[in-house]
């Protein structure tokens, strides 16, 4: 009867222990204020289902570590294309969450097999945080190379529409509409944006040149900037440097083709021949053994 009655207490106990604990994270979570996500892109998949943890984190302790800390990783936010998805302060909170994540994933699997190592339980920590770094790299080479395959097209267009009579607005607005979908069609349209604001054709470009800082894309502003001043032709100049980057892109085409059969040699030596070896191999070997026995 005693034991009834302790089992008792300890689960009402327990009920209230957890019942105090959702209260609690419930009221921390409305604590958080709402996010207008009107004028931001889209949250890929993954981090959506994510987002409600990582403001949390943001809200209850990123706001509390110091702005020179967060900042860090602005500049690669902002190269990346990624600071209207989620800011400084969100990514820091992005990686607490993931090294938690990795931190449970490991100590869950090591503690199935019996094999809990305080060792890998902070390694994966370790991994875990400086994975959205490495997402964060992956989707800088991307955009960068999907920036430098429409580039040529993007001068095209600018091209065509200079020299039917438009003026740069003109051009970069129909390069706009019909040039093919990436990152460089936004870009295009921020540049776009900031001369209708009222920016100089040099200060929008030069504004185009510093959200993207690509060698390729430097050299185009400077050539436009410099035809501007010397009263040279937009069109020829917008020619040549199309001329240039499509140049470029078959150069760059070509030294991925020559460096395939060096990166093909590690699998062939690694999988490939050892497999090959066995097959060829196997009825030999089968024949000696029976013809020993």
């Amino acid at each position: 009867m005693r034991l009834e009655i302790i089992a008792s207490i300890i689960g009402i106990c327990f009920g209230v222990v957890a019942f105090v604990v959702a209260y609690t994270i419930r009221q921390l979570r409305a604590a958080v204020p709402l996010e207008n996500r009107d004028f931001l892109d889209p949250l890929p998949p993954v981090l959506r289902m994510l987002w409600p943890l990582v403001r949390f984190a943001d809200y209850y302790i990123c706001s509390r570590i110091p702005s020179s800390w967060v900042n860090g990783q602005l500049e690669q936010l902002k190269v990346s294309g990624l600071l209207f998805l989620l800011s400084p302060r969100q990514f820091a909170a992005l990686s607490l969450i993931s090294s938690t994540l990795f931190l449970l994933i490991c100590w869950a699997t090591l503690s199935m097999i019996d094999a809990f190592s305080f060792t890998w339980a902070m390694a994966a920590a370790a991994l875990g945080f400086y994975y959205p770094r490495i997402w964060l790299k992956d989707v800088l080479k991307k955009r960068q190379k999907a920036i430098l395959r429409t580039l040529p097209a993007y001068l095209d267009f600018l091209t065509m529409g200079v020299e039917a009579g438009l003026n740069m607005s003109g051009a970069i607005s129909q390069a706009v509409i019909k040039g093919p979908v990436g990152p460089l069609k936004s870009e295009f349209s921020l540049v776009l944006r900031d001369l209708r604001a009222g920016l100089t054709r040099a200060d929008a470009l030069r504004r185009f040149e510093d959200r993207i800082r690509i060698p390729q894309v430097s050299s185009f502003v400077n050539a436009v900037i410099q035809a501007e001043r010397m009263g040279a032709s937009l069109g020829s100049t917008f020619r040549f440097q199309a001329e240039q980057r499509r140049t470029e892109r078959f150069q760059r085409a070509e030294k991925l083709a020559m460096e395939a059969p060096v990166k093909l040699i590690f699998p062939l030596v690694a999988f490939i021949f050892p497999i090959t070896f066995l097959v060829l191999m196997f009825p030999i070997v089968m024949k000696y053994l029976q013809s020993g026995m």
